[in-house]
């Protein structure tokens, strides 16, 4: 059909031809004849200015062939059906007039008039009443010589149809002639491109589905399943719901299918069957005539008010849908208006109904037509007519030269373009008497708003329809949902809205895994990694890392701080370590309070008692040093632990290395002739020697320090939920070069030990720094392979214990021998005794003469 009208086009234009006479000056008056008259239904009132309306009064069920069909309505024959509604809208535009004509504040010194249409709600009457309103009614047009004048209509109100609208649109935007729909929905007429003159105040099809998103996100319904029609509309909606669902609901559709066209019973079955098994508990729009419990329905506009489904049979399945609808508005005085409508009895049709007097009270009938409690579509013809209202009164107040046209121009009702009706309507802003703002985007589209409707069963069976919110997009605040939940009637037990997900929400510490080949609402929780968080409930789909010095808690929902890991004194292993250095430190001073006291018997004389003094003093700081590898690292200890350990090892191995050659230079002086190498051994040259020998310590631990020094450092490498403090050394050569000078001191003393093992066993020490030194080397041996592997405070506590082991040795191999004889076996503490009385008489000789020299202070 619409083929047949876009190729007849030119048949239904307005085409004027314009007589003038070229030779006649006496004509000085030209008329536009019109083509022809189509002879369609409607109401006119005169006015200055005249809107155009267009509505579906009379409708009918069957369709006739098309040359008939063209024959029939031509003469008016076909429109049969009165349609209640539709007649009320046609009277809510001419109310609308009559209240703006009323209104001084509104076009004042204008009135306004109309002329009405019927569409009959079909495709070609529609078409032929629009040409019909834009070329006028008049058979013949008298127009002023320079063809000045109001156009026949300002504009249209309508059409209520969408197809009908889109073939309205077409021809007329040609001309830019505005039209106001009161109904389309369609969001191809959002396209200014192919539409440019169409505004309508109705939401379009786009803010519909996304109106019933915030409904779903409001629930958290992620789940649902989508019934269309088996026609445009409803494979446009399946392609807005899964295009927007997705990125602005968070949800996914269980399901979409087509409801057959046919009523195909065995179809409808399997869709029935599929629903009953589906985990998804909303549905959006409808199937009727099955028994479907158990869900929540969740209808669109085209059928939320639908009376025909609100009864108590079909309550148990249907009662408690949630809608949307168009906005309901108050107008007032309109029930008084319609009041006064009596029928025309000298207007003769074919299908008039002759039972009318035209004297009817309608006030004492009980009438849907009087029924204005509803006002839904009505609202959006009266916000129609007021917006073409409103921008041809802001066009009159237009002040010359100060105009938005060429040569800020204004426009008038003598010149009048329809583009320039077009961008002041464009322009329109003004609030209802219900509060509404009214307003077009730049696509034409007003201002959307909708109620939410929520179809009630009272408890004496009767239904209601209730509003129950309303969802409404404004210019600043974008897509706003208000809700009254405490008004909604749930029909489940409960009494609550039903859960409808496909997956719980992942709980903290866990993170989504989508499940291969299904929707991305169906899903899988994976706890997070160790180290990783997911700290809110939601489909959080990675886990976050914790900050370097945090791990996650064992519930992975946030992180705490890392455990610190160090030698500690608060710890059994610090404890023992701490108790063996204060008890290492406490038998020095000890054994140096016991050398003191009998500093002047002859096993104290005969062993050098200034160096025992100096040695028992390196080993309590030995002792004593271990303690700065116990507690947190700090900057300073990390500096001086190595530097006092190098230190006083290298004082105490400086002294036993003084001791032995002393003790080999005594010798090598009771031989004849050798008197001569103890002036090498004085009391100033041992003490010069040790402080050369642990000087040069000290510069490698200056240099070491002060090239590349050690440092705390956290180390988290050996364990992930632990920071680990410990000190690096720094320069690994500095403590290679620290150990090595160490163990060259060392090395040298148990040589020079083990070269004077077979002296006289009364009184020498070669054996005993032998053995002590054998000790010494073994553990410091031990230590470097067992300091490299042991990790963090483990690797301090192997050093310290070292350390600690390589002073009880000294103490114990060098003291507890002569301690022995001194506390317990004092009469080997005897000159006598050390002189060897029981040795043979030239051995004895040797003897007195090393005794006596031995004890060089």
């Amino acid at each position: 059909m619409w083929r047949f009208f876009a190729s007849s086009l030119v048949l239904f234009l307005l085409m004027c031809s314009c007589f003038s006479s070229a030779v006649s000056s006496s004509l000085y008056s030209s008329s536009c004849l019109l083509q022809g008259q189509f002879h369609l239904n409607g109401m006119h009132k005169t006015g200055d200015v005249v809107l155009g309306g267009l509505f579906g009064i009379h409708f009918f069920s069957t369709y006739p062939d098309l040359m008939l069909y063209f024959s029939l309505v031509n003469s008016g024959i076909l429109c049969v059906s009165f349609h209640i509604s539709g007649f009320r809208h046609a009277q809510t535009m001419a109310f609308a007039i009559d209240e703006i004509n009323r209104n001084s504040n509104l076009l004042p010194n204008v009135t306004l008039g109309y002329s009405l249409y019927d569409n009959c709600v079909q495709l070609g009457v529609g078409f032929r009443a629009a040409l019909s309103v834009a070329s006028g009614r008049e058979e013949q047009v008298i127009l002023h010589d320079t063809c000045v004048g109001t156009p026949p209509v300002l504009g249209i109100v309508g059409d209520s149809s969408s197809t009908r609208s889109i073939a309205i649109s077409s021809v007329l935007g040609l001309y830019r002639v505005p039209t106001v729909s009161y109904f389309a929905t369609c969001s191809c007429l959002s396209d200014r491109q192919m539409f440019p003159s169409f505004f309508r105040t109705i939401p379009s099809d786009a803010f519909q589905v996304h109106a019933i998103i915030q409904i779903l996100k409001r629930f958290g319904w992620t789940w649902a399943g989508l019934l269309i029609s088996d026609n445009d509309y409803g494979v446009h909606a399946a392609s807005s719901f899964q295009s927007d669902l997705g990125p602005s609901g968070g949800g996914c559709l269980a399901y979409t299918e087509i409801l057959p066209a046919d009523g195909d019973q065995s179809e409808l079955k399997r869709i029935v069957d599929m629903m009953k098994n589906s985990t998804a508990h909303v549905v959006i729009v409808f199937v009727v005539r099955q028994n479907v419990t158990g869900l929540q329905w969740i209808a669109s506009e085209s059928w939320t008010s639908a009376a025909v489904l609100q009864t108590p049979r079909l309550m148990p399945y249907l009662g408690g849908t949630l809608g949307i609808a168009i906005r309901r508005g108050e107008i007032p005085g309109l029930r008084d208006f319609l009041l006064q409508i009596r029928p025309d009895l000298h207007h003769n049709n074919s299908y008039e109904n002759t039972l009318c007097t035209g004297q009817e009270d309608l006030e004492n009938v009980e009438t849907e037509f009087l029924d204005i409690s509803n006002l839904r579509p009505e609202y959006n013809v009266y916000k129609a007519v007021y917006a073409l209202a409103y921008a041809l009164d802001n066009m009159l107040r237009c002040e010359p030269g100060r105009g938005p046209f060429s040569g800020h121009s204004c426009g008038n009702l003598q010149r009048l373009e329809p583009w320039q009706l077009v961008y002041y309507l464009e322009k329109v802003n003004f609030t209802t008497s219900s509060g509404d703002q009214v307003s077009f985007d730049e696509n034409g589209d007003v201002l959307p708003i909708y109620d939410i409707m929520n179809w009630q069963w009272l408890p004496d069976g009767r239904t209601k329809v209730q509003t129950v919110g309303e969802v409404k997009k404004s210019a600043f605040k974008g897509e706003e949902l208000t809700l009254d939940e405490d008004k909604i009637f749930w029909k489940f037990e409960s009494k609550e809205p039903p859960r409808s997900v496909c997956s719980e929400s992942c709980p903290p510490g866990t993170r989504v895994a989508r499940k291969k080949g299904e929707p991305e609402c169906c899903f899988d929780c994976i706890p997070c990694s160790d180290g990783k968080i997911s700290n809110k409930t939601g489909d959080s789909m990675e886990c976050t890392s914790c900050p370097e010095d945090f791990w996650s808690s064992p519930q992975r929902d946030h992180c705490v701080p890392k455990k610190t890991e160090f030698l500690s004194y608060h710890e059994s292993l610090g404890i023992c370590l701490t108790a063996t250095s204060l008890l290492g430190t406490f038998i020095c001073a000890v054994v140096l309070g016991i050398f003191i006291y009998y500093r002047r018997t002859p096993i104290v004389r005969a062993n050098n008692s200034g160096l025992s003094f100096q040695l028992l003093l390196s080993l309590k700081l030995c002792f004593l040093c271990s303690l700065l590898f116990i507690g947190r690292p700090r900057p300073w200890t990390c500096q001086l632990r190595h530097a006092a350990f190098g230190i006083s090892f290298v004082l105490c191995v400086s002294c036993i290395l003084v001791k032995t050659m002393v003790v080999l230079a005594v010798f090598k002086a009771s031989k004849p002739g050798g008197e001569a190498s103890l002036k090498w051994f004085g009391a100033v040259q041992q003490r010069g020697t040790v402080l050369v020998l642990t000087s040069v310590q000290a510069v490698i631990c200056t240099v070491w320090i002060v090239s590349s020094s050690p440092a705390p450092h956290k180390n988290t490498q050996y364990h992930n939920d632990k920071v680990v403090y410990e000190c690096i050394v720094g320069s690994t050569v500095g403590f290679a070069v620290l150990l090595g000078y160490i163990g060259l001191l060392a090395i040298l003393s148990f040589l020079l030990a083990f070269l004077a093992r077979n002296l006289p066993d009364s009184f020498n020490e070669a054996k005993l720094i032998t053995f002590s030194m054998l000790i010494f080397c073994a553990v410091w041996v031990t230590f470097v392979p067992a300091y490299i592997s042991s990790p963090g405070k483990y690797a301090d506590a192997v050093e310290a214990f070292a350390i600690l082991a390589s002073s009880f040795g000294l103490l114990v191999a060098l003291f507890g021998p002569k301690c022995y004889i001194i506390l317990l076996r004092p009469e080997r503490n005897t000159k006598k005794a050390i002189m060897g009385q029981n040795l043979p008489t030239s051995s004895a000789n040797k003897t007195s003469s090393v005794n006596s020299n031995s004890n060089i202070m």
